[in-house]
């Protein structure tokens, strides 16, 4: 049996923006989670570390709601930072029976090496686009975002 030849999409299909979308998350995925691999982290860890460099000292529970991370997973990733001495667990000042969950240095280095790898990671992605076309792009994509994202009434 002969297979068909390989050839583009239908025409029709070139510019729906749900299958571009789709097609763009799958390698912007593959491509992530390469580069994050080969520095020695997942996403998570970079999300964890972002929101605790943007947000200061939290909670567990507060973590993972900002990142939109199940509870489970930010344990074990919090438990691989900490082995790693980019942060430590110390009590709530607040509430004794939590804890709070602070950046340490070793944990501001990581961040900033790990920056360096989403920031190469996003010119592989961004290649064919020029700067102006790349902060339209993103501008228009976080636009999406904010429209589409849940608001406080739709994550109960």
């Amino acid at each position: 049996m002969e297979t068909a030849p390989a050839r583009s999409a239908p025409d029709r299909l070139k510019a729906v923006p749900t299958r571009l979308f789709g097609r763009i998350a799958v390698y912007s995925q593959r491509l992530s989670a390469e580069a994050l691999a080969e520095a020695g982290v997942r996403s998570y860890h970079y999300a964890l570390l972002a929101a605790l460099a943007e947000f200061g000292p939290t909670s567990q529970a507060e973590l993972g709601r900002r990142c939109g991370i199940d509870r489970s997973d930010v344990v074990a990733v919090l438990n691989d930072l900490q082995e790693r001495g980019a942060v430590e667990r110390t009590p709530d000042p607040a509430d004794r029976r939590r804890n709070s969950i602070v950046l340490t240095s070793a944990g501001g280095d990581l961040l900033r090496r790990l920056d360096s790898v989403v920031g190469e990671m996003q010119d592989r992605l961004l290649a064919p686009l020029s700067t102006e076309e790349r902060a339209v792009l993103v501008g228009l994509l976080v636009r999406l975002d904010e429209h589409h994202a849940p608001g406080p009434a739709d994550q109960a």
